[in-house]
């Protein structure tokens, strides 16, 4: 009983400071809003306020955001957000930061499941520290949510298989891990079958409700690629549509690509970065430096209880892990990987590396409870001084990528009247946000540069001109957007007056 109470406040420490570190000046660090995240939270406020998406589709199944679409899950998480709230910064993150604070507990769940209480708390504390997982639950990239709704879909499934009717809150985590990351498709479904054919689940009447639940889900999606393969046109699903892109990015999974993403993914991960500084928090990267070892203890110890289960002719709750960290591998070997490519194997991998510990601290003995606070120990003094760095230096290397000031700087050039000359450097989505700029007056005056592509870039619409720096003309009458760094003489000269707004000036003339 005491052990028990005393692993209770130990969980709840490790909550306590998951939350902290995903919630401590949220909206605020990273400052501003990356274009994605600003695509996202238009198409909802469209949605929202006019009932179609930036290209006049009501209700998408998949997003035409960008030319080559966009996963449409966060959109629609965000549209009752930001009717009851408005559009800010910490509203546009909100669904992500409560999936990764959830997945937290989620990670002790299933922890708790594959080796009792300290694998648990190992569990919960590896991702409540873990640098990847902090610093995409503090953006709202729409595909970040998948490793999450995963998650959850694992957990209870495992829960199912005692009380059967948590299969169908199962099949809608994973149905809806669909709408939120197209990459996962080839995957999903082997990964589903597969972990059906491990556990061999009883049939029940929950077991095929949720079956259906989770087709219902995958059928907007499966015509989605029919329309978009040329096999049916396109078409109104009740109040949805099944949009056709103007490019299918179906090149970005290959078969023939294997041996070079495979490179790539064992650089990612030998190296724990992907260069890209929203992804990796520099020096500490994707993981703690002594998390990979752990990792590489950890599948191998599941490959042996998956062979141990064969043998026995009995389910073992870890061998799902496995089945998910392989599958992520395979999504790892089809794609180029970045840390937001294969984030489905992301997460696995820092819960193999917590089993690995698990696994260490079984044979450890009379040492095992030292040995477990040591590992504690080490991982929160990475931990103290990753907060340091992330909170200090690496937020404000984030200014210029997050565009901080953006917002109050759109909103200070729309007060004033004439053309809006704006740097390119601010992706137009970010304009159609904080303008508020209606759809339908946004499709009618759009001029592209590139037209029709895989990433369009808008560069003029309404009101709005964007030009590169070196190339933006002197317009008497106009209102401008430009980097902080950019030499005002010209402007001044023709009595412009300037207003600072974070990383960015806006000028115009009284």
């Amino acid at each position: 009983m005491a052990e028990r109470r005393r692993d209770k406040w130990i969980l709840a420490a490790i909550l306590v400071l998951g939350a902290f570190a995903r919630l401590w000046r949220f909206g605020a660090v990273p400052c501003g809003l990356n274009q994605d995240e600003a695509f996202a939270a238009y198409e909802a406020w469209a949605l929202l306020t006019s009932g179609v998406d930036s290209s006049l589709r009501a209700w998408p199944v998949y997003l035409t955001a960008w030319g080559s679409g966009m996963n449409a899950l966060e959109t629609y998480l965000l549209i009752p957000l930001l009717a009851v709230f408005g559009v800010h910064t910490w509203v546009v993150r909100l669904p992500q930061v409560l999936i990764s604070l959830l997945s937290v507990w989620a990670a002790y769940r299933l922890g708790r499941r594959i080796g009792g209480g300290r694998a648990g708390l190992l569990f919960a504390l590896l991702l409540a520290v873990c640098p990847w997982h902090i610093a995409a639950g503090r953006w709202a990239l729409e595909s970040n949510l998948a490793p999450g709704l995963l998650l959850f879909g694992l957990c209870c499934f495992l829960r199912g298989m005692e009380q059967p009717r948590f299969y169908l809150l199962s099949a809608l985590f994973y149905g809806l891990s669909l709408y939120a990351y197209s990459a996962i498709w080839p995957v999903t479904p082997l990964l589903l079958l597969a972990l059906l054919l491990y556990a061999r689940p009883k049939r029940s009447r929950e077991l095929l409700v949720s079956a259906l639940l989770l087709a219902a889900l995958a059928l907007p999606l499966l015509l989605f690629l029919a329309v978009n393969y040329g096999l049916i046109g396109e078409f109104s699903l009740g109040p949805f549509s099944v949009p056709k892109l103007l490019v299918m990015r179906a090149w970005e999974l290959s078969l023939r690509r294997i041996p070079r993403n495979a490179r790539n993914l064992f650089k990612l991960l030998l190296g724990r970065s992907d260069g890209l500084v929203w992804n990796t928090p520099t020096p500490f990267g994707l993981f703690y430096p002594i998390s990979l070892p752990f990792a590489l203890l950890g599948l191998g110890s599941l490959f042996v209880r998956f062979v141990r289960s064969l043998k026995g002719r009995r389910f073992d709750a870890a061998v799902p892990l496995l089945l998910w960290t392989l599958a992520g591998l395979a999504l790892g070997l089809l794609i180029s990987a970045n840390a937001n490519r294969v984030n489905i194997l992301l997460l696995p991998l820092v819960l193999c590396a917590a089993h690995g510990l698990e696994t260490l601290l079984t044979h450890a003995g009379r040492f095992a409870r030292a040995g477990f606070a040591a590992c504690a120990a080490v991982y929160l003094c990475f931990f103290a001084f990753f907060a340091v760095s992330y909170f200090g230096p690496y937020a404000e290397s984030l200014r210029g990528a997050f565009t901080d000031g953006v917002g109050e700087a759109v909103e200070a050039a729309v007060s004033h009247e004439g053309t809006v000359y704006a740097t390119s450097a601010i992706h137009y989505p970010k304009l159609l946000l904080y303008a508020r700029v209606p759809p339908r007056d946004f499709a009618s005056t759009a001029e592209y540069e590139d037209w029709p592509a895989a990433y369009l870039n808008a560069r003029s619409f309404t009101r709005f001109r964007l030009y590169e720096d070196a190339e933006m003309p002197l317009d008497p009458e106009g209102v401008y957007i430009l980097w902080a760094g950019t030499d005002l003489t010209p402007w001044e000269t023709l009595g412009f007056t300037a207003e600072r707004h974070g990383v960015f000036n806006v000028l115009w003339r009284a």
